[in-house]
């Protein structure tokens, strides 16, 4: 069995912690502060041919091209830096418009674009 042990530091020992603290501390809240979206590899896992790829950032309205499509069940890379996550990703499949929505494109280096149901979503890696 082992118990907890705690350690009583004096006043002077704690202030000199604390720098070391504050360090700490404002490395652990600072990373999410340099996320982005960068180059990924995007896959087309639809099982269709798709067209009229397209992106935007999550929540606005502008639609920007984002190249070809990869052929069904190929991969692509894409170039693309943003200093924003979440992406929306649009295409014409079949005669409609598919839309994957919220696709996070921060610290992955493959999205694969599925549809199930009807209802688009990515897989990342």
């Amino acid at each position: 069995m082992t118990f907890p042990v705690r350690v009583s530091l004096g006043y002077k020992e704690a202030m000199k912690m604390l720098p070391l603290f504050a360090l700490a501390l404002c490395v652990s809240t600072s990373a999410p502060l340099f996320a982005q979206a960068t180059d990924f590899t995007l896959v087309n896992g639809t099982g269709n041919a798709l067209g009229d790829l397209s992106i935007r950032r999550t929540g606005t309205a502008a639609w920007q091209p984002l190249g070809s499509a990869p052929a069904p069940d190929a991969r692509q890379a894409v170039k693309f830096s943003n200093p924003d996550c979440a992406f929306d990703i649009q295409a014409q499949a079949g005669g409609q418009t598919l839309v994957w929505s919220g696709v996070n494109l921060c610290d992955v280096s493959v999205v694969t674009l599925r549809v199930a149901g009807g209802t688009p979503y990515a897989e990342y890696r």
